[in-house]
């Protein structure tokens, strides 16, 4: 039993050291290419200074950083097998009669554990500075703010042209946001001063315009005027609407479930976010499943093994995993796959791969 608990930690040490070793080069890589690319994106703009840029790459490196995770676990994993490979150190422990799976263990646990500390606690703290930076973004580069808020009973839109500000009020949408049902507009001038308003049973969303029925019109200064039917200019566009929705990645694991019920709610697709919510789930299993695909490519590496390949190997595994995920997600995202499935499918098929080749390279 004690010499159980000692090559617990010890591997356990081991496994976190290793995997602290390659979060540290990673996250000073994209630390790196993020700079390079902000600077990029802000040459030629008098208002955004380096110190500016500096704060949203330091902002937006969290988030990026959970991206890399399984890949951490993975490269992790394998700088720890391969170390104790050649030094004969698994070779020892094996001699005393302790099989993979009981020293797979430690790193395993701390694999998962890590996971569901990234998932309750990390992520949200990431997503709000994730927040923080997509408005900086906003206000800095695009020069505008989201144009779209909606709660559980309300929905809001803000178009902007040239004869000034509309505000656009709506109890809820169809079709995505392209009809809009007990609508009010509050109209301003350039000087953001009130200059009506128009109330419409229905709004339909067209090429350059919005179509209302039933549309009540009054002003400060006249009296009320009832239509059938009137035409307002608008330079709002489908796509616009839906890309104002806040990003899945600005809203922590926690908010996830009660945003999509409010999305779906007021009539729109939450198809992204709740692919987002349970991926964020599966998060903790694919870094086991990562650990155990380290394990298969390094646990056999010695002096006069193929180590190269073995190396070359494991990397391959993480670029496929990489694509693999990437074209699943797509299928989710159109429908074409539950969206469970599409979320939970690559950590369950890296995980059964992994229990598969470790079954068949120490037990077979």
């Amino acid at each position: 039993m004690k010499l159980w608990g000692t090559l617990s930690f010890y591997m356990g040490k081991q496994f976190l050291k290793n995997v602290g070793i390659i979060l540290g080069v990673l996250v000073s890589i994209i630390f790196l290419a993020d700079l390079i690319e902000l600077l990029r994106r802000a040459s030629g703009k008098d208002n955004i200074t380096v110190f500016i840029v500096l704060q949203m790459v330091l902002l937006r490196l969290p988030d990026l950083t959970q991206k890399l995770l399984p890949f951490i676990a993975l490269f992790g994993g394998m700088l720890t097998f391969f170390r104790l490979s050649r030094t004969n150190e698994l070779t020892v422990i094996r001699a005393t009669g302790v099989s993979v799976w009981q020293f797979l263990l430690p790193c395993l646990m701390i694999s998962l554990f890590f996971g569901i500390f990234v998932l309750t606690v990390v992520n949200p703290v990431a997503a709000t500075m994730e927040s923080y930076s997509a408005q900086m973004d906003a206000k800095y580069f695009k020069k505008r703010t989201n144009l779209l808020m909606i709660s559980s009973k309300d929905l809001w839109l803000r178009q902007v042209d040239d004869s000034g500000l509309s505000v656009i009020h709506a109890r809820s949408a169809i079709n995505q946001g392209v009809d809009l049902t007990d609508v009010i507009i509050f109209q301003y001038d350039k000087n953001e001063q009130f200059t009506g308003r128009i109330e419409a049973e229905r709004a339909r969303l067209r090429q350059g315009y919005w179509d209302l029925d039933n549309v009540l019109m009054t002003s400060p200064d006249l009296p009320g005027v009832v239509k059938d039917y009137m035409r307002l200019e608008t330079s709002l566009t489908v796509n616009q609407i839906q890309e104002s929705f806040a990003s899945p990645k600005t809203l922590s694991f926690w908010d996830l479930p009660e945003f999509i019920d409010t999305l779906e709610e007021a009539g729109f697709s939450a198809l992204s976010h709740r692919l987002y919510w349970h991926s964020l789930i599966a998060g903790p299993v694919l870094l086991l499943a990562m650990v155990l695909v380290a394990a298969t490519f390094s646990l056999r590496a010695t002096r006069r093994g193929h180590t190269g390949l073995l190396v070359m190997s494991g990397i391959a595994t993480g670029f496929v995993f990489y694509f693999f995920t990437d074209i699943i997600q797509a299928l989710g995202m159109s429908g074409n796959l539950p969206i469970p499935l599409a979320a939970w499918s690559p950590a369950i098929t890296i995980t059964l791969l992994g229990l598969a080749m470790m079954f068949h390279l120490e037990d077979g």
